[in-house]
């Protein structure tokens, strides 16, 4: 007995290492197959990672499993993906492994996991799943000894797999997702049964209109097969869109010019129920514990040849009578349920496809709201007639549905409207074919969008509809701290609501409070809670949406740290920019004019300005006015008027105020000054006291000057004031920093110049020597609150000493008055006068002195007068003065 038990044990390992082997010989063979098969048979590249043999397993059948399997297409689909499948298995009996490469291969399981397949059809009408390659000679294609498959298949599973369908045509596209599809069925004969079980989530849409979207598909069909007729029979099927149960029944036939349909459905069940378990459920919410009453049917046929020129005809019905649903865990209910509503086609042209609502009609609350709608064309120009009457607290909708807002929806709608349109009338704005009309009026309604910052509450709005506009009779909001109202023309009302155009028209806006900020700025105080809807990073554009002129009238209007008064112009808004025409305000106790624009379709908000400013208040303006504080900083100490015109441009920034390192332009300013406040200005401080002959507080009090700015640095171009006598000519150029470099050039006569300068010159006695007068530079630099300030005074002073000198020199000397002219022609560039004199004439003076000693005493006499101080005392006056005699 031992002796058998051992023989056993060592049959048994003999028969294990067989089948252990046996892979390792054949999967050269069985990759062969494969590959012969597809390059056969297929005009596609078949690829895959790894084949492999299993015989343990599945004993006494064998495994084959391929990994990562790719089909991509050759040309016109070059490189293009048509199936993959992360892994594919068969199953087979082991007999069929020896079999030769000629012989048919019976498969009885197929196993798909991951599977993506895209079919594709292009414009031109050549699909990208048309792969087999045509057999010469057709009898040899059904000849069962021929290289090929013959699938008795016994299983077979589709796993979390999905597939597209793309037809450019006809603009259809249908997706499948999540794809869970098993069958059992033997395909081998001419007359089958296949019992299979399908879960899927599908969306469809035709020509942009999406008709499914992301619905779950079930369906559990019991189908007849006759392959030599190929015709697929439904039998005791039933399935479901969303939680709707439909039963089926017909057929599905290949033909040659397509598919032959003729297949109808119903609803098993009559309740209300069943139409709210069409809605999606992420809509639909827990609609086994809603209570309902009323019935609801929905039946139709499906019959007709599916060609590339038909579509089978369509007879599908809706209808609900007096019915109603409530949600437990909400307050309100909508009664009073009316449906009568169709999908048809008689002629099984695609463009004759038509949807009927009849009656759509409901209440909740005390609201009642009634509707009908007809729909041609859907495929092409589709083509709308509607009415609309009732009246909607739109409050209740969340009260009796429990569908998810992102905002509170609030606010009363009421209207009665028939409107008839085609959708090219939309797309083209031919507001000729537009046909409105009626009225719409809305009351303490809540507007939101990711477009604007904060929330619009419309107290009141009145609009009525005519053929090609629609009228705003009246306008009541706030947003913010804003108020406003308004009253115009609205041209594609239907191509904003219905589609992507602008929404244009022309608006008179009058305000009495308008805060930029409600609409342009980011609002940062907004908590995660709060009715902010605009992203941070669109919180700074103008509404894409709007394509409208605007003429407003506001009498305060809040922008950055300014409040302009009486507001008026114009603005014209188009593609994210904003062009300003004639707009004035009264600010700083003066009038601003602005015309240019202000765009944020880039990345960061630019503007082109021009600016006119009359009788501003000089303090003011200067102190809240940041660009005017950066163009001329010193004015802050000057109180008068301003008048200047400004071109600048450049770009915003986070405050939608102007940046400005980026700002450029010109500027020509009026200056009108009362009063001049020395002390608050470093640096005029600084010159008076480098100079003692001259008080800014009585500067010339008109002043006008240009000036350009770029890259933060003003230019200032050269111009010229007056103190009394004394030209001032300024010029240089200063940057935002604050840094400068100025020089400021003083015509000084030389009376100014201290009493020794004054004595010299009476000595002279010559009316052309009253008229000297010499150039003071100061160089200017450092920054406005700590300037670095030189000055060439002393060297000044000490030529016009030496010249005065000579001059009186001369004269003693006798050379007489041509002699003088000369002198005086050669001061510091020549302050001497052409007249002419009379050489004959002498001057004599009967006081004799040493030349040497009367430049030696000049010099020394007016130089200490100057630097001693701007005032000597007297008797050191009268003391110096009778020495010199």
């Amino acid at each position: 007995m031992k002796k058998l038990f051992k023989i056993i044990g060592i049959i048994l390992l003999i028969f294990i290492a067989i089948l252990i082997a046996i892979p390792f010989v054949l999967e050269s063979k069985i990759d062969a197959i494969v590959q012969n098969y597809a390059d056969e048979n297929l005009d596609a590249d078949l690829s895959f990672d790894d084949i492999s043999l299993s015989l343990i397993s599945s004993f006494p059948k064998a495994e084959v499993s391929v990994e990562n399997l790719k089909i991509t297409n050759r040309a016109p689909f070059k490189d293009e993906t048509l199936a993959t499948a992360k892994s594919l298995s068969f199953e087979m009996p082991i007999a069929q492994l020896f079999k030769g490469t000629e012989e048919p291969l019976v498969v009885n399981e197929i196993i798909a996991d991951e599977m993506l397949l895209t079919l594709k059809t292009n414009k031109n009408g050549t699909t990208n799943y048309d792969i087999v390659k045509e057999n010469e000679n057709a009898s040899v294609a059904k000849d069962t000894t021929s290289t090929g498959f013959s699938f008795d298949i016994e299983n077979y599973e589709l796993n979390n797999s999905a597939f597209t369908y793309i037809d450019e045509s006809s603009n259809t596209n249908l997706y499948a997702t999540e794809i869970n599809h098993n069958g059992k069925g033997i395909f081998s004969g001419e007359q089958s049964q296949l019992d299979t079980k399908t879960e899927a989530k599908i969306s469809m849409s035709i020509d942009s209109t999406e008709y499914l979207s992301n619905n779950i598909i079930k369906l559990d069909a019991l189908i007849d097969l006759d392959l030599e007729q190929e015709k697929y029979t439904f039998k005791e099927n039933k399935g479901f869109i969303n939680a709707l149960p439909l039963e089926f029944q017909g057929f599905v036939q290949m033909v040659e010019e397509g598919q032959q349909i003729d297949i109808s459905f119903r609803n098993p069940e009559s309740s209300f129920k069943d139409f709210l378990a069409v809605i999606p459920k992420e809509y639909a919410k827990n609609i086994e514990d809603v209570n309902t009453t009323g019935n609801f049917t929905v039946n139709g046929i499906i019959k007709g040849l599916v060609s590339e020129e038909t579509i089978p005809t369509l007879d599908i019905n809706m209808r609900s009578d007096n019915a109603s649903f409530k949600y437990p865990d909400l307050p309100k209910s909508v009664k009073n349920i009316m449906i009568d509503a169709s999908v048809k086609n008689t002629t099984g042209n695609v463009d004759d496809t038509y949807v009927d609502v009849n009656k759509l009609d409901f209440k909740i609350d005390e609201d009642v709201f009634k509707s009908e709608a007809h729909i041609k064309n859907l495929t092409g120009n589709m083509l709308v007639n509607a009415n609309l009457d009732g009246v909607l607290n739109l409050a209740n909708i969340t009260k009796a549905y429990p569908i998810e807002l992102e905002n509170q929806l609030s606010g009363i709608l009421r209207g009665t409207l028939n409107t008839a349109f085609d959708m090219n009338a939309i797309e083209t704005n031919a507001y000729q074919r537009i046909k409105n009309n009626g009225s719409i009026s809305v009351s303490d309604f809540i507007f939101s969008s990711e477009d604007i910052v904060n929330p619009i509450q419309i107290n009141k709005a009145d609009l009525t509809f005519k053929p090609g506009t629609v009228s705003l009779n009246s306008f009541d909001a706030i947003t913010g701290k804003s108020d406003f109202s308004a009253t115009g023309t609205i041209n594609n009302l239907l191509g904003f609501l219905l589609s992507d155009k602008k929404l244009q028209g022309n608006f008179n806006v009058n305000s009495n409070t308008f805060a930029i900020s409600d609409f342009m700025v980011e609002d940062e105080t907004a908590s995660e809670t709060s009715n902010k809807t605009t992203s941070d990073e669109e919180s700074l554009k103008i509404p894409d949406f709007l394509d409208c002129t605007i003429t407003a009238n506001a009498n305060t209007v809040i922008y950055d740290n300014l409040n302009l008064k009486n507001v008026k112009g114009q603005l014209r808004i188009k593609d994210q920019n904003a062009n300003l025409q004639n707009m004035t305000t009264d600010l700083f106790n003066g009038q601003l004019g602005i015309s240019g624009n202000v765009s944020t379709k880039g990345a960061k908000p630019k503007f082109d300005m021009k600016l006119a400013m009359q009788q501003f208040d000089i303090s003011q303006s200067f102190k809240d006015l940041d660009m005017l504080k950066a163009l001329a900083p010193i004015a802050k100490v000057v109180q008068g008027k301003l008048n200047s015109t400004i071109d600048l441009s450049g770009f915003l920034d986070e405050n939608f105020s102007p940046d400005l390192s980026t700002i450029s332009g010109n500027a020509l300013a009026e200056v009108f000054t009362s009063n001049i406040d020395v002390s608050k200005s470093p640096l005029l401080a600084g010159l008076d006291n480098k100079l003692n002959f001259i008080d800014f507080k009585e500067l010339q009090k008109y002043i006008k000057t240009k000036l350009s700015f770029e890259n933060g640095q003003v230019s200032l171009k050269p111009f010229t004031v007056k103190y009394k006598d004394i030209p001032i000519e300024i010029s240089g150029m200063h940057t935002f920093a604050n840094n400068m470099q100025y020089d400021v050039v003083f015509q000084v006569p030389a009376k100014y110049l201290g009493g020794e300068v004054n004595r010299l010159i009476g000595k002279i006695n010559d009316p052309e020597v009253d008229n000297i007068a010499i150039p003071v530079t100061a160089n200017i630099n450092g920054s406005f609150s700590s300037p670095n300030i030189s000055t060439d005074l002393t060297s000044g002073v000490s030529n016009l000493t030496k010249q005065l000198v000579e001059i009186q020199k001369q004269k003693l000397l006798g050379q007489g008055k041509d002699k003088i002219n000369d002198i005086l022609g050669g001061v510091l560039g020549g302050n001497s006068n052409d007249k002419k004199t009379d050489s004959t004439k002498t001057i004599t003076d009967s006081t004799k002195q040493d030349p040497k000693d009367t430049i030696k005493e000049g010099v020394n006499s007016v130089i200490g007068g100057l630097l001693g101080g701007k005032k000597k005392k007297k008797d050191k006056k009268v003391q110096d003065s009778t020495k010199n005699e």
